[in-house]
């Protein structure tokens, strides 16, 4: 009986199925691939970004990444680094990394739901919101990196400009 409470509860309190319903409503591609993981496709201003969501019920824990479609050739590895380090100085949530295996940059953010209730749908929101806002904000950099031949430090701060009107 306690196994019967147990996945009564997790499917009660699963974050999973709140996300199912935000990403259905922004009509994204996504599949549902078991009650504790879940891979979607926002579209963007300078590509498309695959999300992962994995539920861990055992700590309460929702660990959502946002990858980049861009792979870094690993001889422009190094530069990334640099550059990666310098963009998680600014940010407040999160944090940007690169997959080993395909050097794809992705963005990470974890949320600990011990003793809540569920995920709210704000609170989801925000959290694939905050991610896709950063990478649209820093994917200029990576690109300054790869192909524009600049710095870590000069392709972040002509990232971080804030352009004002339309030309």
């Amino acid at each position: 009986m306690s196994g019967l409470l147990a996945r009564e509860r997790e499917r009660a309190t699963n974050p999973l199925d709140v996300l199912e319903q935000i990403v259905a409503a922004n009509e994204w591609l996504f599949d549902r691939r078991s009650r504790r993981e879940m891979a979607a496709e926002a579209p963007g201003k300078w590509c498309d970004y695959a999300l992962y969501f994995s539920w861990s019920p055992e700590i309460s824990a929702m660990h959502f990444s946002c990858a980049f479609d861009l792979k870094v050739p690993a001889p422009e590895r190094s530069k990334l680094f640099e550059l990666l380090a310098l963009a998680n100085e600014k940010l407040w949530i999160g944090h940007f990394g690169l997959e080993s295996e395909d050097g794809v940059p992705v963005f990470r953010h974890s949320v600990l739901l011990r003793g809540a209730p569920g995920a709210s749908a704000e609170s989801l929101e925000d959290m694939v919101d905050i991610a896709l806002t950063e990478c649209e904000r820093f994917f200029p950099a990576f690109q300054l990196v790869l192909w524009g031949g600049k710095s870590p430090a000069d392709a972040l701060a002509a990232a971080m400009l804030d352009c004002e009107g339309e030309a």
